[in-house]
Formats: structure tokens, sequence, C-alpha cells
């Protein structure tokens, strides 16, 4: 039996998106909010997260419109030239307990700035 994921709209996310607490917001437009990740894993680690309240990676696939999948690959690939990542960069989502997903929002993260080395240890 799938388990049905419920989203909580008070998640850390989601109070970002609502402005009651503050980010290091790197772009924003209609659909997407990014901003610098508080506990960086490498030189650069940024969250892009879709504005409406999707859980994870299948959640955003399954249900967000064509204009909100649209908007966020191509905020990623504003992102990704607008911090020069062109020798590469790992984008990760995390899902569920299994996957290590901390905060029940779907976000990428996006990491580079130096090589990332192995994928899973």
């Amino acid at each position: 039996m799938t388990e049905i994921k419920k989203y909580d709209n008070d998640n850390i996310f989601a109070k970002i998106i609502r402005g009651e607490i503050p980010c290091g917001k790197i772009f924003e437009d209609e659909h997407v909010l990014a901003f610098y990740d508080i506990a960086p894993q490498a030189p650069i680690h940024i969250l892009v997260i879709p504005k409406g309240a999707y859980v994870d990676l299948a959640d955003f696939s399954a249900n967000a419109s064509g204009d909100e999948i649209t908007a966020f690959h191509r905020a990623v690939a504003q992102i990704v030239k607008d911090h020069d990542l062109t020798a590469g960069f790992r984008a990760i989502s995390n899902a569920g307990g299994h996957g290590g997903q901390e905060v029940p929002h779907y976000h990428l993260h996006i990491v580079g700035g130096a090589p990332i080395g192995a994928m899973i240890p």
C-alpha cells in the first residue's frame, strides 16, 4: 500500500515562502524561490524550491502545472549560469525517510564550486 503524503503548511520552507523566516535569496519568480543553504556542504550550495505545496519530487512531477515545472527547471538553468558552474555541479533531491529528506517540501540542492566526490559512499 502506498503512503499518502500530506503537505505540512508549517514546514520551514513554507514559512520562508511566506516571508516569515528570512533567507539568503538569490532567485525568485512567480513559481520558484532559491536561496543559499544555511549549512553548505560545498563552496556553492543552493536550495531551489517551488512556491507550490509539494512534498517531494514525485508529488511535484505528478501534480504541478506545466508552467510550474517549466519555471522550476528554467530557474535551475539560470542559477547554474549565474554561479558559473560550467565545471560541473550536482543536483540532489531527497525524498522520504529512506531518501534522507529533512524538510517535507520539494527542494533541489545545487552543489558545486569544487569537486564533489562520490555520489554515494
